[in-house]
């Protein structure tokens, strides 16, 4: 990547200035992700969270039923394969594939696709015939007893392929529409506010260690006491936390209420968010 690409992906994802980039940039020896936590420390970024890893292209296939449901990322280097019919068809085989195995990758590699070569060989073959690099990414089943399973697919590339997919798993002794109609919106409110945990403890705490060092980092620079410096900081850790656990998120379709608030208006019996996931292409 030219160092003209890096200030301007650096630009999209922290909207920090040309010079403030660039400046961060040299400093890191042009390394994207320290670049990022510089422009934070010196108060420039406007990010709130870190970025994420290189983006790719590709798509995201979501295959199953309610009650036992998997995602698999397929990465590529352009949009136009990703649209692309040999691609498009290979994902749709690879994705139910996927769900047989649990997302088990080893499994998934060796196992005969239709054309009686392994998925792994029709990787390769694909790379040939396309003339791009073509790897699996991110996968994930959801399938646990007792629960229901609900997605959302958001910009659909065609039928289950789409570059946001979104699967929440939801555990219930009762059924019904509003609860239905609850999983649907939760899974589109996972795809919204990009939730890292479900609560607020359960975030890893290689995360929340990161967090806290750039806050103080952050902090030190503004030249106040040290003990207004912990008060701020404990407070912005808090904030953190709160904003990034689905539960204390603000429910999308009123943010007035959180949705652990939702949850408790359902007045459902034993109802609990047993797992998410979210895959977007790109993060």
């Amino acid at each position: 990547m030219s160092d003209k690409d890096k200030v301007k992906q650096l630009r999209q994802s922290t909207g920090a200035g040309f010079k403030d980039c660039s400046s961060a940039l040299e400093e890191s020896n042009g390394d994207i992700q320290k670049a990022v936590e510089i422009l934070r420390v010196k108060g420039v970024s406007k990010a709130s969270k870190k970025m994420q890893r290189h983006a790719n292209e590709g798509v995201v296939a979501v295959s199953g039923n309610s009650s036992k449901t998997s995602l698999i990322e397929i990465n590529c280097e352009t949009d136009f394969v990703a649209k692309n019919e040999d691609f498009i068809n290979f994902v749709k085989e690879i994705s139910e594939i996927n769900n047989e195995c649990n997302s088990n990758l080893e499994k998934l590699n060796k196992t005969i696709m239709k054309n009686s070569k392994t998925v792994e060989d029709n990787i390769v073959g694909l790379i040939a015939k396309i003339g791009e690099k073509i790897t699996v990414g991110r996968t994930k089943t959801l399938n646990s007893d007792g629960i229901k399973n609900y997605k959302y697919l958001h910009t659909i590339v065609k039928d289950n392929l789409s570059k946001l997919a979104v699967v929440v798993s939801l555990k219930s002794k009762t059924d019904s529409e509003e609860l239905n109609l609850f999983g649907k919106q939760l899974s589109m409110h996972i795809a919204a506010s990009n939730p890292i945990s479900i609560l607020p403890e359960s975030i890893e705490k290689e995360v929340i260690d990161k967090e806290k060092e750039l806050i103080i980092k952050e902090l030190k620079n503004s030249g106040k006491p040290k003990d207004i410096v912990d008060k701020i900081s404990t407070g912005k850790l808090n904030k953190f936390k709160e904003e990034n656990s689905l539960m204390t998120q603000n429910w999308v379709m009123d943010p007035k209420k959180k949705v652990k608030d939702i949850i408790k208006e359902l007045n459902t019996p034993e109802l609990k968010i047993e797992d998410f996931t979210r895959i977007k292409i790109g993060e």
